[in-house]
């Protein structure tokens, strides 16, 4: 995330290098079902990063040890395909994904409503296919709607956007170029309908004003976010709807 800055990110006019004001998002794109062979699935776009998200369950375990006699066990991978980088990545799971199922997964748990389903498993399988920056959030979005798709009982939908800092400023939803060239980086995800912050990570350095104007950034444009979840799956419904 730290790394030296060959071109300035923020321009005279106070324009990104992509020519974003501060505080304006990526074009998201979303779509449900994508997937005939899972219980739910979606894809989500934040600009050029591109997400897959397919949901299977609830179903028994193999290994019984595995078994809650009151809840079902939430299990979350997290892969980025070799192709979805610049420079072919190994296809077998690094520490980041590693770490990164367990951070996704952390983030779904408060919203999920495991107890309907005890003695079971629900696994999301993440799959990046674009990597420009933002992927945690993306797949905790897009996560989200394939458990809904999937039909799911939750508390409330979830959705993730990262807060930067680049040239000195603040800004909304960061790509890769922001990301790796910039000071800071703060992916936050939330569950507005509850009030709940279900992911808050902090990278790098900001001050105490910094982080509560980040926040105040996230939590608003993850409102917007979950308000085109919304629409996604009522565009879902009402297209069932009409075929019935």
């Amino acid at each position: 995330m730290q790394g030296k800055k060959s071109m300035r990110l923020i321009d005279e006019r106070g324009l990104r290098h992509d020519g974003r004001r501060p505080d304006e998002i990526r074009p998201i794109r979303m779509q449900v079902g994508v997937l005939a062979n899972a219980s739910g699935s979606a894809l989500v776009e934040y600009g050029k990063t591109k997400v897959l998200a397919a949901v299977y369950g609830p179903r028994e375990p193999q290994q019984k040890f595995m078994i809650l006699p009151d809840k079902a066990i939430l299990r979350v991978r997290y892969h980025m395909a070799p192709f979805s980088t610049t420079e072919r990545k190994s296809p077998a799971p690094s520490r980041r994904e590693i770490e990164l199922s367990k951070v996704i997964r952390e983030a779904l748990e408060d919203v999920v409503l495991t107890s309907e389903y005890p003695r079971t498993v629900i696994d999301i399988f993440i799959e990046v296919l674009q990597a420009d920056g933002g992927t945690r959030v993306a797949g905790i979005t897009a996560s989200s709607l394939a458990l809904a798709d999937a039909g799911i009982p939750m508390k409330a939908l979830v959705a993730g956007v990262a807060v930067g800092k680049v040239d000195g400023v603040l800004v909304l939803d960061v790509d890769e170029v922001e990301d790796s060239s910039g000071e800071a980086d703060m992916p936050i995800a939330a569950a507005p309908d509850l009030n709940l912050i279900t992911l808050f990570q902090i990278n790098g350095v900001l001050t105490e004003e910094e982080v509560e104007r980040g926040l105040s950034m996230a939590l608003k444009a993850i409102q917007y976010i979950v308000s085109l979840e919304k629409s996604t799956l009522k565009q879902k419904y009402e297209a069932i709807g009409e075929e019935v």
